[in-house]
């Protein structure tokens, strides 16, 4: 793996002088700060994350171009895991080496699990008082919300012709009618793209079709032809340190919770199920999230699908990426299954919810550090975007069986044969207006919502 990090300085001689003067460097501890920054400021789920980066990264610092910016996203959103988390690490390890990868992938997370540790044990605490019950209440219908604009947002800029439309369309059928896997969904959307651009390759470029190419800001640091960087350029040896590294960690990490814990242990069992969840499903946090309750809740039983719904509505209420809603699993599993027996619940929840984000942001980082070298010797080549480009579009499809996945929970929470939850419903339709009319906030959102649900549990409990 690499050295210390160093300052990035990768504009090509031949460039004029740009209108707003650029920085000669980027110096790893300025970067370092924004990083934090990030951390603190990265609501809105990944489609909000995406956006702040590129608001930041993009439009206003001009570290990096419009066009190397997508391609490091597209390469994302095919990855399992976080994308947005993958596209900070991917851009740190571009700007400064090993060391500004980890660097970035590292503070985009550690904010949220400090924070989701303590909400979590507020929620376990306090969360039957009816102040906090009534806050929850108004909560869950706008995460469905969310979820839908999500599935817009993403789709807008991916769905720019009939192509994407159709593949789009696809992934739901696929997903939401044939339960298709969605390895499967990947998979059959990376050969679509594969073979489409051989086809049509005007609507398979990067954007989506001639007539959606990427903006420019300026001249950026990281600009189109900007060659890469020494540490970016693909190497054998390099390759396998990295996958060594990667897999030493774990199985060290994995050694230890068999020695302490055994087999079927709480933290063993997690770190396991994490693992297969951080390698086997795709599309990021909306993606994932069926999976993951899947396992939690109905396999292993570590919290119930009233409380996933609740980790859910706190990690969109947080910083950082929204698939830390596993840190919440973990500390409630702990908490419920006590590891360190009943005086030590807290410690047994937070040592769960570290052991759980480790196993699930672990691959990412090796994702990233292993494979960053071989994309970058990708960008402008349409046989690599092409697939990543359909990929994206059958994301969209999958994001919107998810909306679906949440609205049976949340406006049926007795299932489809009970009563339907028309205050829920209505908070859902008032949430969906401002999100999508008014471009709400996704903070003052929540707040609204918030004190809907806790007026109609204090004011008229009969309503629910």
């Amino acid at each position: 793996m690499s050295s210390a990090p160093s300052s990035l300085d990768l504009r090509p001689a031949s460039q004029t002088t740009p209108v707003e003067p650029l920085p000669a460097t980027v110096g790893f501890a300025q970067a370092l700060r924004f990083w934090l920054k990030l951390g603190f400021i990265g609501f809105g789920g990944p489609a909000g994350q995406i956006a702040i980066m590129h608001t930041e990264l993009v439009e206003r610092r001009c570290w990096i171009s419009e066009k190397r910016f997508l391609h490091a996203l597209n390469y994302c959103m095919v990855l399992p895991g976080p994308e947005a988390q993958q596209l900070a690490t991917y851009i740190g390890w571009l700007m400064h080496r090993t060391a500004g990868g980890i660097a970035a992938g590292v503070l985009f997370v550690l904010p949220s699990l400090f924070i989701l540790i303590a909400l979590a044990w507020i929620y376990l605490r306090f969360g039957d008082v009816p102040v906090v019950e009534g806050i929850f209440y108004g909560i869950k219908p706008a995460v469905m919300a969310l979820v839908v604009h999500a599935a817009y947002r993403i789709g807008t800029r991916a769905l720019k012709n009939l192509w994407m439309w159709s593949i789009a369309a696809a992934a739901f059928v696929a997903i939401f009618a044939l339960h298709t896997p969605f390895p499967q969904i990947v998979l059959a959307a990376a050969l679509i793209g594969h073979f489409g651009a051989k086809l049509a390759p005007q609507v398979f470029t990067l954007g989506g079709g001639p007539g959606s190419a990427p903006k420019s800001y300026g001249r950026a640091l990281i600009d189109d032809d900007t060659p890469p960087p020494a540490h970016a350029q693909f190497r054998r040896s390099r390759l396998l340190t990295v996958l060594a590294i990667g897999l030493g960690l774990w199985l060290v990490a994995m050694a230890a919770l068999l020695v302490t814990q055994g087999v079927h242990g709480t933290l063993t069992q997690m770190g396991w199920f994490f693992t297969k969840a951080a390698m086997l499903t795709f599309g990021g946090a909306y993606a994932v999230l069926p999976y993951v309750y899947q396992g939690a809740v109905e396999q292993h039983q570590w919290l119930s699908g009233a409380q996933m719904i609740d980790g859910l509505a706190l990690g969109e209420t947080t910083p950082g990426p929204l698939i830390m809603v596993v840190a919440f699993v973990g500390f409630v599993g702990g908490w419920l299954k006590p590891m360190f027996g009943p005086d030590a619940l807290f410690t047994a929840g937070a040592v769960a919810a570290i052991v759980v984000t480790f196993f699930t942001f672990l691959p990412s980082f090796i994702f990233i550090l292993a494979g960053g070298p071989v994309v970058e010797a990708t960008h402008g080549k349409l046989g690599f975007t092409a697939p990543l480009s359909a990929i994206t579009a059958a994301v969209v499809g999958v994001i919107l069986n998810l909306a679906l996945f949440f609205a049976h929970h949340v406006l049926w929470p007795q299932g489809f044969g009970g009563h339907f939850d028309v205050v829920s419903a209505l908070v859902a339709m008032a949430a969906a207006v401002a999100l999508f009319r008014f471009k709400v906030g996704v903070l003052p959102l929540l707040g609204g919502c918030a004190a809907l649900g806790l007026a109609v549990t204090l004011v008229a409990p009969g309503w629910r």
